[in-house]
């Protein structure tokens, strides 16, 4: 399983000029906790950084902070932390760990945007080799007492 086939593919971003207010309001009308911050190169949408809820919150709750005149490059983890769409589960989950993230932008060959890896969905493939390993111990006794049969 690797990042191509665990990714969402549909990704909501914004570019480094978008104000914090519009990131916000885009946020919550897609029910998003983050965005990626990407730069249009020539058609190929590229991840600049990844901009959270918490981003928001930590850079405009500062003593100093005035939210009308903070853009997404402002505030935006960078730079990009991105997986390529090869990358296996283990390198993913190691990369987070390593970095302290949740998401990756996962990207193509062309370092274009093709979908965002959350750990939500590290957590989800997991489980499901989990149960896929617990059915090989439940069916292990019927397929003996259907041989010996």
């Amino acid at each position: 399983m690797n990042a191509g086939t665990l990714c969402t593919r549909e990704v909501a971003t914004c570019d480094a000029q978008t104000s914090i207010v519009e990131v916000a309001a885009r946020m919550r009308a897609l029910h998003a906790g983050d965005l990626v911050v990407v730069r249009d190169d020539g058609g190929v949408r590229v991840p600049l950084g990844v901009l959270t809820d918490r981003d928001i919150v930590l850079a405009v709750v500062s003593p100093d902070a005035a939210a009308d005149r903070l853009y997404a490059g402002d505030v935006m983890s960078t730079p990009a932390l991105v997986a390529d769409d090869g990358d296996d589960i283990w390198l993913l989950a190691r990369r987070m760990r390593l970095h302290g993230v949740r998401r990756l932008p996962v990207v193509g060959a062309d370092g274009g945007l093709i979908g965002i890896v959350s750990l939500d969905d590290l957590l989800h493939a997991a489980a499901n080799l989990l149960d896929e390993l617990r059915l090989i111990s439940a069916r292990q006794p019927h397929l003996e007492v259907k041989r010996r049969s």
